[in-house]
């Protein structure tokens, strides 16, 4: 088993979002193409092909928490790529989405952080495609003060780590990766979604919390991101697909379809997510 290590990035929040917004604009307004769904957390099937000159709408877009700065970004290329398109994010833990989706919440189209919450969804959505995958880090205080080095050091009872809750797709995860491994955590605090989480550590509430890689690099100035090898890791898996109740379905349905394109594709690996 390889040791993990201490990994501390370089960048800034301020250049690493600048590094995205800068993809965002270089990206051809004409790209196109297909996105090829994988195993891992389930694919939905191949990403579907770009549309060119996508209907104009007002577009709301439930997506999950962990998307919030790149959704930023790509929501800009896109109505960029589509002049007259509107494109508006509501980000939450994606059990909240769900629920969302459930009480008949007005929204054109769904992001999660998990095949399972979208599959508890079928009768209310299009066919899901996987966008993009991520990967967990055990995040620590800015120079990791608790030496933190393992997943098994999470065990520690002096140490204070938060989690979020079980139904929570990164609660999920890290559930998954502990039990595996028989690692007994006691949490000070459960949070409902990844950004929690990550917010608890930056402000020096908790010690140690796991989060998506991607989240980690969005606070380096406040938190270090531990590595946690693959053979020990969980595969985070987003699916995006159009909700049936939209109004805007043929505009949604571009918006999904222009996810799995290189443009959008550029924008997801600038910051840090895998390919589907």
């Amino acid at each position: 088993m390889s040791p993990l290590i201490n990994h501390r990035r370089a960048i800034t929040p301020r250049r690493a979002a600048a590094a995205v917004l800068t993809t965002a604009l270089l990206i051809p307004l004409a790209a196109c193409g297909d996105g090829s769904g994988s195993t891992g957390d389930k694919s939905e099937g191949p990403g579907p092909a770009a549309t060119k000159g996508a209907p104009k709408a007002d577009l709301t877009v439930l997506a999950a928490s962990s998307l919030t700065d790149v959704f930023k970004a790509a929501g800009a290329a896109y109505e960029k790529e589509n002049p007259g398109t509107k494109v508006t994010f509501s980000f939450a833990g994606s059990q909240e989405l769900a629920a969302q989706v459930k009480q008949g919440a007005p929204a054109d189209a769904l992001v999660t952080a998990d095949t399972k919450t979208m599959d508890g969804l079928s009768g209310d959505t299009g066919k899901p495609t996987v966008i993009a995958k991520n990967r967990l880090v055990i995040a620590t205080g800015e120079g990791n003060p608790e030496k933190v080095g393992s997943l098994k050091d999470l065990a520690d009872p002096k140490l204070k780590v938060v989690l979020a809750a079980p139904e929570v797709p990164v609660g999920r995860y890290s559930a998954q990766i502990l039990d595996a491994r028989k690692i007994q955590v006691k949490p000070v605090s459960q949070e409902p979604n990844v950004r929690a989480v990550l917010s608890k550590v930056s402000l020096g509430e908790a010690d140690a919390g796991l989060v998506y890689k991607t989240d980690a690099a969005t606070a380096t100035d406040k938190v270090d991101a531990i590595d946690i090898p693959d053979a020990e890791n969980a595969i985070a898996s987003y699916p995006a697909a159009t909700l049936k109740t939209s109004k805007n379905g043929e505009a949604a349905d571009a918006f999904v379809a222009w996810l799995s394109t290189p443009a959008a594709q550029q924008i997801l690996r600038a910051a840090g997510f895998q390919q589907p």
